[in-house]
């Protein structure tokens, strides 16, 4: 038969029996019915929702703080995320003292272990009560009530009078008696409760109102927490007698812990306060845990050796400071401070993150390249003295630190002193573009525009790096060459490094960097960058006294150290071996207490012979190669082996068409020194006809790449210029 005959016959056959019924057989039938969808209602309204188990609740339970966990699982940080109720973590039973579920009962729910969810005999003295107009009220919720009404708010919140609310309580007491038991209802109530202002749960109660943890609880403190529950907002009085009922003999010892505990506002952190600025960049969500590559000892370490160099100096000189302290062999940062506040009028930016003027801190990745290159040797002479270079912006006239100049010096006291017009003189024959190509793979990742850009200035660190960075690529060097990206996180991936420059090269730049005596005319012989231990470091200090750093490493571990203003304002008598290479000093030392920096082992390809000079005022001494670069006299070059270089156009020249002039009669002269032989030039790839040693560009609009190679086809030099 098909449905739809099926529900006709259907419907006759009520229409034929309704007609059969008297009106009041109708109307009994009608209430009836109604009744019947009042109870399916009720039920539906107070039915229960479904109890999880209470590793489930132990699992989902939502803290309103986040933690920042050291290597070791200690706490680093503890930060708020969730303003609407204060939470900490969740408290097992086992974990709190055994007088506070017993006090619990005794106060909240005396026949607790004896009734299924609901006290009848406190119900009835409740309905007794509220008829008897003239007797105190009396509450009637168990604990098992209470802790449904916490678990699912939406059945009603603890203290309403509503008759379904209280149904609905009922019902879900008896679901999760069913479900737990009573040591784990005792156990999720005091998790849940609100004792006091915004805290819930007595781990958050326990910090706010005592300044201790919950296992820490003596009886009297118990009392005064279980005295809280009824009321979270009684007064000092009130508290106090209701505690002395749970504790008699201890009143005025209980009275004295009511006016206290009145008193607290503020909920002491148990975490060391020492990493918030990777703390607000880790923590996301309340709850959170986050395990970090960091350790707990080396952080304090760190974090008191910055504090001590800018209590020294005084805000009036310079106000904020970073330090990022990592491991060679794993690449894990160890140590993160982006700042130590005191008089710090940026406190809350992180310095370690920051993008700063690099200053001098890029020398040895420059020297490390062209020595790569056998371009250049610790022992070439470099000329310390005035020089004037065309850019497309002018001349650009470098100067030394201290507007002195040396003369004719080796690149090893060159680079150990920092000089600067030498570091130009060495970028000259790198070429800027390859010099940023090798900064870039180094991590310096803010470089974002090309060689032209920065220009020569470069050399001397006009980009802006981040210590971070910094501390890569130093730990490449102390790597001899080798790098991986650094790990902050305890779950960021361990990647397999890569071989990024010649490792006799990364030996010899150490080499330089942790020769004191090479040092000793712009440092002097015992600075703070001399250790009792091999260590290599590099100072540097940006335009107008803005950023000074150290950075330097030994075979274990490399610290980088940045002082400034994060604000911008210059620094106030400071240099770079007053400001950052203090505490990079204090932290080395205190790294290797128990066992001191060594000299990473020397590459093969290092081989050492003795040298003297014709130029300048070195004596004869025993220096490092790469194998075939060794000289046994460092004379002037003539100028045939000058390294062939394009002098014009300049790099990052634009040049503008004159409308009043015929296109064809408007070109660009090149010129360029040093020998060619068979050499070529290109424009854009396109070879350039050279008649008579000249060339001539045609003005086309655009960006154009102009290169110099040899008779083999190997880049000499480019530079990129601009036609509008």
């Amino acid at each position: 038969m098909h449905w739809r005959q099926w529900a006709d016959q259907l419907a006759k056959a009520w229409l034929a029996y309704w007609r059969g019924l008297s009106w009041r057989q109708r109307l009994g039938l009608m209430m009836g019915g109604l009744a019947l969808v009042a109870l399916l209602a009720l039920d539906w309204v107070t039915r229960p929702p479904m109890v999880h188990d209470m590793a489930w609740q132990r699992r989902h339970w939502q803290s309103s703080e986040a933690w920042l966990y050291d290597r070791n699982g200690q706490v680093l940080e503890e930060v708020r995320l969730d303003f609407g109720q204060r939470r900490l973590g969740w408290v097992r039973l086992e974990a709190m003292p055994p007088s506070l579920p017993a006090m619990l009962v005794q106060a909240e729910d005396r026949r607790f272990f004896r009734h299924g969810g609901v006290d009848w005999l406190a119900m009835g003295g409740a309905v007794r009560d509220r008829l008897q107009r003239h007797r105190r009220l009396r509450g009637a919720s168990t604990i098992s009530m209470q802790t449904a009404a916490y678990l699912w708010p939406q059945i009603g919140q603890p203290g309403r009078r509503s008759w379904i609310d209280k149904l609905a309580q009922m019902r879900a007491a008896y679901a999760l008696e069913r479900a737990w038991s009573k040591q784990e209802i005792l156990e999720a109530y005091l998790n849940l409760a609100p004792f006091r202002g915004e805290t819930q749960g007595i781990a958050a109660s326990a910090q706010v109102l005592l300044g201790k943890e919950p296992s820490r609880l003596d009886r009297r403190e118990v009392a005064i927490l279980v005295a809280l529950l009824p009321n979270p907002l009684a007064k000092p009085e009130r508290l106090s007698k209701r505690a002395c009922r749970l504790l008699p003999d201890d009143c005025p010892a209980l009275h004295a812990l009511a006016q206290g505990i009145s008193a607290s506002e503020t909920l002491p952190s148990s975490a060391q306060g020492l990493a918030p600025h990777l703390a607000a960049h880790l923590l996301a969500e309340p709850g959170q845990k986050v395990t970090t590559t960091l350790d707990l000892r080396v952080q304090r370490m760190a974090v008191e050796a910055l504090r001590h160099q800018l209590e020294g100096l005084g805000p009036r000189r310079v106000r904020d400071g970073a330090v990022v302290v990592v491991d060679n062999a794993s690449g894990d940062v160890l140590a993160y401070v982006g700042g130590v506040g005191l008089g710090s009028t940026a406190a809350m930016v992180d310095g370690a993150s920051a993008a700063r003027q690099a200053g001098s801190t890029l020398k040895p990745h420059l020297y490390a390249q062209l020595v790569e290159k056998k371009w250049l040797t610790a022992a070439s002479i470099l000329d310390d003295s005035p020089v004037q270079l065309d850019t497309a912006s002018g001349l650009y006239v470098p100067r030394n630190y201290d507007n002195q100049f040396m003369g004719p010096v080796s690149a090893r006291r060159a680079l150990a002193n920092s000089l600067n017009v030498p570091a130009v003189r060495a970028l000259l024959l790198d070429g800027v573009q390859p010099f940023r190509d090798r900064l870039a793979d180094l991590g310096y990742e803010d470089l974002e525009e090309d060689g032209s850009y920065y220009g020569f200035s470069l050399a001397l660190g006009s980009a802006e790096v981040n210590l971070l960075q910094q501390a890569n690529a130093f730990r490449t060097l102390a790597n001899l060459g080798r790098w991986s990206p650094l790990r902050v996180k305890g779950d960021d991936p361990v990647v397999p490094p890569r071989v990024l420059m010649d490792a006799g090269a990364a030996w010899i730049v150490g080499d330089i960097l942790a020769d004191a005596s090479a040092r000793a005319n712009t440092f002097g012989v015992d600075s703070a960058l001399r250790l009792p231990f091999w260590a290599a470091a590099k100072t540097g200090t940006s335009k107008a006294m803005r950023d000074n750093w150290c950075i330097g490493y030994t075979d274990l571990y490399t610290v980088a150290v940045w002082v400034g203003n994060l604000e911008g304002d210059p620094m106030r008598a400071v240099s770079g071996t007053a400001g950052a290479a203090p505490v990079w000093r204090d932290i080395m030392l205190a790294l290797h207490a128990q066992r001191a920096g060594k000299a990473p082992p020397r590459p093969a390809n290092v081989i050492p012979a003795r040298v003297s000079f014709a130029l300048g005022h070195e004596p004869p001494r025993m220096e490092w190669f790469l194998a075939g670069t060794q000289q046994a006299t460092m004379a002037a070059a003539p100028a045939f082996a000058e390294k062939p270089h394009i002098v014009n156009p300049a790099s990052g020249a634009v040049y503008a068409l004159d409308p009043d002039i015929p296109p064809a009669r408007q070109t660009i002269g090149v010129t360029w020194r040093g020998d060619v032989g068979q050499g070529q030039l290109k424009l854009d790839g396109r070879a350039i006809a050279v008649v008579g040693g000249q060339a001539q560009l045609p003005l086309v609009p655009g960006s154009h790449l102009l290169s110099l190679t040899d008779h083999g086809g190997r880049l000499l030099d480019q530079v990129r210029f601009t036609v509008k």
